[in-house]
């Protein structure tokens, strides 16, 4: 006998407007191999805020966003080995993928062309994904991750997207050698986190910015090494060719040739921001010295659950702002603007409500 859906409650935008109110809705029953999960917190990416607001034009309404989720399991599919009822579970960008493709056999299912998100996405049976801002959801177990007994979970919902985000090319890309030089481009949600994985790998690190006033943030109390103002012809020209690799996480439109020439012979860089207008490129920059542009998007689920372990035997969290869900549209309003330190994560168990 089909077990019915389950009643579910959260917030979501019901146009472009990206305003977010509450939302009735249902997920699907626990199937055998699945996991569901009581929703603690949800972090706010830069993807949400694109997405609400349908700047990308893939907007389906309505849409409960976030995929920075972490709670407690609270039901099983029968079928399931890695989770029991009581664990601190996470769920990042993905909740599906074919399965079956080259890139899912190689776990990059986060390169699948089929690859389903937690939210705005379409699931194998035709359903709507919907995210995080609610009270619970259900999960195919491949698509979750154990969280560390060690970590804090408001502090650790970031990670699930922006700290595999920079994880994974790190890793992938060799930005992740102890004793190389890795300049980090941008510090939002996800160059904090870079700043702390590279300190972690035993790099040195140089955060690069427009202005200095970030610069005591990030050598002070993130750890880092050195501090470069991008826009100061002289500081720029000081450090040509003394990277060894850079990863740009700017979101916004920024030109991206001066920072390639900062890079050693043969250096990389890689983009994991996602500016709406297109990077200008002048290919002499890669030519002269052979250096290489890729670019890096989430995680597949074995490098997730890698991260996180990682994040757990060195005490990485991101730096987070708690807030209620009733402040939402508040926190959106302020990430648009950069202010915040740097991941808004919402206290959903304690705040959501039906009432």
């Amino acid at each position: 006998m089909e077990k019915p859906p389950q009643l579910a409650f959260g917030w979501g935008a019901r146009d472009a407007s990206g305003v977010l109110a509450p939302f009735s809705f249902s997920r699907r029953a626990t199937g055998d191999d699945d996991v569901t999960l009581k929703i603690l917190y949800c972090g706010i990416c830069h993807t949400d805020l694109h997405s609400i607001k349908n700047d990308w034009g893939n907007a389906m309404y309505p849409m409960v966003p976030g995929h920075e989720i972490v709670g407690t399991v609270i039901d099983v599919g029968r079928n399931v080995q890695k989770f029991k009822v009581g664990d601190k579970v996470g769920i990042g960008y993905m909740v599906g993928s074919c399965g079956s493709c080259e890139s899912c056999s190689e776990e990059y299912e986060n390169h699948c062309f089929k690859m389903i998100t937690t939210s705005n996405g379409v699931y194998h049976d035709g359903t709507t994904t919907y995210g995080g801002f609610s009270d619970m959801i259900v999960v195919n177990e491949h698509f979750a991750v154990h969280i560390p007994d060690n970590l804090p979970l408001e502090k650790t919902a970031p990670l699930l997207c922006a700290g595999v985000t920079v994880y994974s090319p790190m890793k992938h890309f060799g930005l992740n050698e102890p004793g190389k030089h890795l300049g980090v481009v941008g510090l939002g949600g996800l160059g904090h986190v870079a700043v702390k994985f590279g300190k972690a790998y035993g790099m040195k690190v140089t955060v690069i910015s427009t202005s200095r006033n970030k610069e005591q943030e990030a050598i002070q109390h993130l750890g880092a090494d050195s501090f470069l103002v991008s826009s100061d012809p002289d500081q720029m020209k000081t450090a040509i060719g003394t990277m060894d690799g850079i990863i740009d996480t700017v979101s916004a439109f920024h030109p991206i040739a001066p920072l390639l020439l900062l890079l050693k012979a043969r250096g990389r860089m890689i983009l994991v921001g996602a500016p709406n207008k297109p990077l200008e490129l002048p290919s002499f920059c890669l030519i002269q010295g052979g250096r290489m542009l890729a670019g890096g998007s989430v995680g597949g689920m074995k490098d997730t659950q890698e991260m996180i372990d990682f994040a757990g035997k060195h005490n990485i969290t991101a730096d987070v702002e708690v807030v209620g869900i009733d402040y939402v549209n508040t926190a959106i309003v302020r990430l648009e603007k950069g202010d915040v330190r740097y991941r808004f994560v919402v206290d959903v168990a304690n705040t959501l409500t039906t009432a």
